[in-house]
């Protein structure tokens, strides 16, 4: 299994994605179908490598039947497995979670999405660290509903409930919510033409800002480009 370079990474995260020809399907009336999935790869290539990059991440899982994106993937340091329970997202989290506890049993595991193209090392090792206090956290998205990140501490079962009004579902649960003030980029998925303005706003990872100069989505700031290094 790949393997941030600090010894003293102690997280793996699952990241599932949709094969490329469905993914980011709310984009296609924003973009085109052209551009879509392109994009998609760029989001997940961003998110995968800013995450790879948190020195509290050991290693990354993603869980894909897309044999483009997941070569790509696993050529940035990740883990890639094809999705054998194909029962949606939920079953690929706890598939995901299963196969990194089946080489770690004691590993603290979280799910991410796949489509934070914004995000930051900096701000996702908050999120751990927060986590790390409770035996299930969860981070709401950017519009409050659904959920961009779960946890479970070492022993404890994921019970991952994304899609739809997550955050309400994930509450019942039980999980901890993290406070969400300074985590814009671990909470900005992008779904739609609106989202990805705002990830540009807040500045993309270099892959998706490769395409920045494709997207017609209006008055994007001419400014927004790659986040600082050391995301």
């Amino acid at each position: 299994m790949a393997t941030n370079t600090d010894p003293v990474g102690r997280w793996s995260l699952v990241v599932p994605l949709k094969p490329l020809a469905y993914a980011k399907s709310r984009l296609r009336d924003a973009l085109g179908e052209g551009l879509r999935p392109r994009l998609a790869l760029a989001f997940a290539e961003d998110t995968v490598a800013a995450a790879l990059s948190c020195p509290d991440v050991r290693d990354v899982v993603v869980v894909t039947d897309d044999t483009v994106a997941g070569d790509s993937l696993a050529a940035l340091g990740a883990r890639v497995v094809p999705d054998f329970p194909a029962a949606g997202l939920n079953a690929a989290l706890a598939y995901g979670a299963g196969l990194v506890r089946a080489v770690r049993p004691s590993a603290a595991v979280a799910a991410l999405n796949a489509d934070l193209p914004a995000l930051r090392a900096s701000e996702l090792s908050q999120v751990l660290e927060f986590s790390s206090g409770f035996p299930r956290a969860f981070l709401s998205d950017a519009a409050g509903i659904g959920t961009t990140f779960l946890s479970a501490a070492p022993g404890v079962e994921l019970r991952p409930a994304f899609g739809g009004p997550s955050r309400e579902r994930h509450l019942a649960s039980g999980a901890r919510e993290v406070p969400a003030a300074g985590l814009d980029s671990v909470r900005r998925d992008v779904d739609t033409g609106d989202d990805l303005r705002v990830a540009l706003t807040l500045g993309v990872g270099p892959r998706t800002a490769e395409l920045r100069d494709t997207v017609r989505l209006g008055a994007v700031p001419r400014s927004a480009g790659p986040a600082p290094t050391g995301r």
